[in-house]
């Protein structure tokens, strides 16, 4: 079976990650989890509508101005 809570999620990374300072993402669940390529031990939880909701802002430009 696959996908169990003692399976590591696949983390996966941005195609713009450059110089090793890189934000990786992984499902887990009803769960986005997301990280620091530079402090992989600090993993931020949020649900996947939560995650719609920040890619929509993301692509509304929302996050531009800081």
């Amino acid at each position: 079976m696959t996908g169990g809570p003692a399976e590591s999620p696949a983390w996966q990374r941005g195609t713009k990650c450059e110089g090793g300072a890189c934000v990786e993402v992984a499902a887990q669940g009803d769960l986005v989890l997301m990280r620091s390529s530079q402090d992989p031990g600090t993993t931020v939880r949020i649900s996947r509508d939560e995650w719609r909701a920040f890619l929509a802002g993301v692509k509304e430009g929302a996050f531009d101005p800081l």
